[in-house]
């Protein structure tokens, strides 16, 4: 057994990405990624390395702060995820365990983790009682909300891009024939034998919640996203009683007990937490184990990276989202092939900075 690590500092960067693609959904218009770089250095030279990605880039003035913090409070304890997890936490608890507080714990956990593994000279999923091995992805870099026929040919692309038989597409147009139209032309570019994914990123009131779904129920979808506002379980609830097509939420489950909640409500079929919000590895780890009690399948939602090494030791693991977005700062970005994103055999969860590109995309705050 390799000896202890003892966490020695943090240290918390912000850069800017431009996106290929930017991000145009019915409640926002992204055309540049935040990325907080997270180095947990220890005492005996290995870092573990971790990234957030918090939307907008003002809200990395509030974050870096906090993760400052919790490296500082952390320093000289011993690197075991699942206590620093729990110390981070209650060092928050009177400000609450949700929001910016979560995210900055799920960062630091993340670091943690990799770190971990690092020591012990194994990929993460090795490290958890899994094995190195290919974790099924769709392709989510695109298909937002253009015209039909610029979806289609986008579409195409994006299968191309590494061999993908799974694509999500993003609903929320103005008019709810050309939501339809969209999906229609996409079907004919790509062939009936892809899956196809749609989400309305949380879009919708109820009442067009329960047209727009239905008017698409019967063109065999894999799931219908987040029609709602992410807190609406109650909405959710009525929603997933009322569809064929199964529902998918869970990007905005600030920890497992929301997951819990959900499942309790019947808010959904399926859930994919995203790793800022539900707690990193640890977060994740604990509402796999919910989803598995309930058999309810259980997806991704970005950080590809980390989400591929936990899949491979999750009972109810569905899909991958892939999503290239933070490739261009990393020196070795993940390979997909045949729809599958392939993890590397080396220490750790597989991230190493580019430096000369994080030079060129860091920001001042």
């Amino acid at each position: 057994m390799p000896p202890p690590l003892t966490l020695k500092s943090l240290r918390a960067r912000p850069v800017v990405l431009p996106l290929k693609r930017p991000v145009a959904a019915r409640i926002a218009t992204i055309t540049q990624w935040p990325l907080i770089l997270i180095d947990l250095q220890t005492e005996e030279g290995i870092v573990g390395r971790s990234y957030l990605e918090p939307y907008i880039v003002k809200s990395m003035g509030y974050l870096l702060p906090a993760l400052h913090d919790l490296g500082e409070l952390l320093a000289g304890k011993t690197v075991a995820p699942v206590e620093l997890y729990d110390t981070a936490r209650k060092s928050l608890h009177f400000v609450g365990y949700q929001g910016l507080a979560m995210i900055a714990v799920a960062g630091l956990d993340m670091a943690a983790w990799d770190a971990l593994a690092k020591g012990a000279g194994q990929p993460l999923c090795r490290l958890l009682g899994g094995s190195v091995g290919p974790v099924k992805a769709y392709n989510s870099n695109g298909l937002w909300l253009k015209a039909p026929e610029a979806v289609a040919a986008e579409a195409v692309e994006l299968r191309e891009e590494g061999g993908f038989d799974a694509l999500k597409l993003r609903l929320g147009r103005e008019r709810p024939e050309d939501d339809l139209a969209a999906i229609e032309a996409v079907r004919r570019a790509v062939g009936p034998e892809t899956h196809v994914m749609v989400d309305f990123n949380q879009g919708l009131s109820q009442a067009e919640a329960l047209h727009r779904c239905h008017m698409i129920d019967h063109l065999g979808l894999d799931w219908i996203e987040e029609p709602l506002v992410y807190d609406d379980l109650d909405g959710y609830a009525k929603l997933t009683a009322a569809l064929k097509t199964p529902v998918q939420i869970g990007e905005n489950f600030y920890g497992p007990r929301d997951l819990h909640l959900a499942l309790q409500k019947k808010a959904c079929d399926l859930v994919m937490p995203d790793f800022m919000r539900i707690g990193g590895v640890t977060g994740w780890l604990r509402a796999a184990a919910i989803a598995g009690a309930a058999g309810v399948p259980m997806s991704s939602h970005l950080y590809p990276e980390v989400g591929a090494q936990v899949l491979r030791v999750t009972e109810t693991a569905h899909w991958l989202e892939w999503q290239d977005w933070a490739d261009p700062i990393l020196q070795r970005p993940f390979e997909v092939k045949e729809g599958l994103l392939h993890i590397p055999d080396t220490p750790g969860v597989g991230l190493d900075w580019d430096e000369e590109a994080v030079a060129a995309h860091l920001i001042e705050l």
